[in-house]
């Protein structure tokens, strides 16, 4: 069976999935199109949203990412597996079945998987007391949602149950390549070398254009062809959890053995226990083998029961981010750019804020999180070029954060020479702790949407 990925998070391209699609259609295998848009702080994001309107929550782009590829994924019965459900999985559903309504298909199955909120199934009390891994103290704490990361059965058996397209909330990304594979090949405990197999499918493709070049591009040094139409990977796999990685064909992009290792690797804390509700997966065996231009065989992969708990993502009120920023260019640009940080920060401090701010010097190695390093290791900067001053500040209330970034607009008329293009923000933040609770605590269920029958 093969399996392609559609999406590596919400923000992606929402063309690239065409192509993964006739491909899979071209097969003749039992196919399915994965969509992995759901990262911990898009999760909190949808959950604050969630708050503000109860028929949002969900990923935004769900519409955009479904309406180009979803009659033909009916036509050639390619089953869809996504997790737009984000805060609020059954709105999600009904945006699904509204999508294929508007493109004139009827009849379709829409499987919506549930329980993976946890504040809503026990309470904030309880969430309050669970332990998190920064041991934080949460009483008191406004605690805006509890996400259990959910495996790949309660998909494998929405996909028994004949839907055409499953949406999930907080899920595992692996969970998405596996659900299909266990509901394809039948795999269940303990098949663990199996289901671990699985697992690195998902692995290998939830991030979509990463593991066909993209953020492994560096030119000269990891050169990759036609990056603007960069192919999004295919996964073929067997029933005894063989697995080679592809992507379309007359794409961009690049699938090898180095692009591979370096997303096998990504997230991966311990080699030897990658944990998730299915399986604890061990890669320290696995094998890389190039097969031929765009295919690499993987195998080796093996696995070992799960853990007794499930990670739960906790998102917390974080307070504002202050955020203002300011250019300058020219002669002497750089210097003008350190006296406007200089007097950023002492401005900040005098108006007896004492919350830690930043003041980076952009084009000035702010991204290594010193502006004055490359001095002190004997290099210099050029004194002309153009720089963009950033202030950043957090507090726990908007009207101080507001007084953080009106430092920036001031400097208009009492800053160095030359400074122009401000702009500044205020932002509501959330923070997330993660917690572990007994798997008993986590009760997923699946709905079906949608009529039984197919038609166009």
């Amino acid at each position: 069976m093969h399996i392609g990925c559609g999406a590596g998070f919400s923000g992606d391209r929402t063309d690239a999935s065409a192509p993964v699609v006739e491909a899979l259609a071209a097969s003749g295998c039992p196919s399915y199109l994965v969509f992995e848009t759901l990262a911990e702080r898009t999760l909190a994001l949808a959950q604050l949203e969630r708050r503000r309107d109860p028929s949002a929550g969900f990923t935004p782009y769900l519409a955009d990412f479904l309406r180009p590829i979803l009659r033909r994924c009916i036509e050639s019965r390619i089953r869809i597996v996504a997790n737009f459900g984000a805060a609020n999985p059954m709105a999600a559903g009904r945006r699904a079945l509204a999508v294929a309504e508007e493109l004139g298909l009827s009849g379709l199955k829409v499987a919506v998987v549930e329980g993976d909120d946890l504040l809503d199934a026990h309470g904030i009390e309880a969430v309050r007391r669970w332990p998190n891994d920064e041991d934080a103290e949460l009483a008191g704490r406004d605690v805006i949602a509890a996400n259990a990361y959910l495996g790949a059965l309660p998909i494998a058996t929405a996909l028994g149950q004949g839907a055409d397209i499953v949406i999930t909330g907080r899920c595992t990304d692996s969970a998405l390549a596996l659900g299909p594979l266990m509901h394809e090949f039948g795999w269940a405990p303990p098949e663990w070398n199996r289901l671990a197999a699985g697992t690195l499918a998902g692995h290998l493709i939830e991030c979509s254009g990463q593991i066909t070049g993209g953020y492994f591009a560096d030119p000269g040094k990891k050169d990759v062809v036609d990056l603007d139409r960069l192919g999004f990977p295919i996964v073929e796999a067997t029933r005894d959890g063989e697995i080679v990685v592809t992507k379309p064909p007359g794409t961009g992009g690049l699938v090898s053995e180095a692009t591979l290792t370096e997303q096998i690797l990504y997230k991966l804390h311990d080699p030897a226990a990658y944990l998730t509700p299915d399986v604890t997966m061990d890669i320290t065996g696995v094998r890389l083998r190039m097969e031929a231009s765009d295919r690499v065989h993987v195998e080796g992969v093996q696995g070992r029961p799960p853990p007794p708990t499930y990670k739960v993502t906790v998102s917390l009120d974080g307070g504002y981010l202050a955020e203002g920023e300011i250019s300058y260019a020219g002669p002497n640009a750089l210097a003008r750019a350190e006296l406007a940080a200089d007097v950023l920060v002492k401005r900040v401090k005098g108006l007896g804020i004492n919350r830690p701010v930043r003041c980076d010097i952009i084009g000035a190695v702010s991204v290594f999180d010193d502006d004055r390093g490359l001095r002190r290791r004997g290099g210099s900067f050029a004194p002309g070029g153009d720089y963009r001053v950033r202030l950043s500040g957090s507090s726990d209330d908007r009207v101080t954060a507001e007084r953080i970034a009106r430092e920036v607009v001031a400097l208009y008329p009492t800053g160095p020479a030359g400074g122009a293009g401000v702009r500044t923000a205020v932002t509501g933040r959330v923070r997330t702790v993660s917690s572990y609770v007994p798997a008993e605590l986590v009760r997923p269920r699946v709905s079906i949407l949608g009529a039984a029958g197919r038609g166009a």
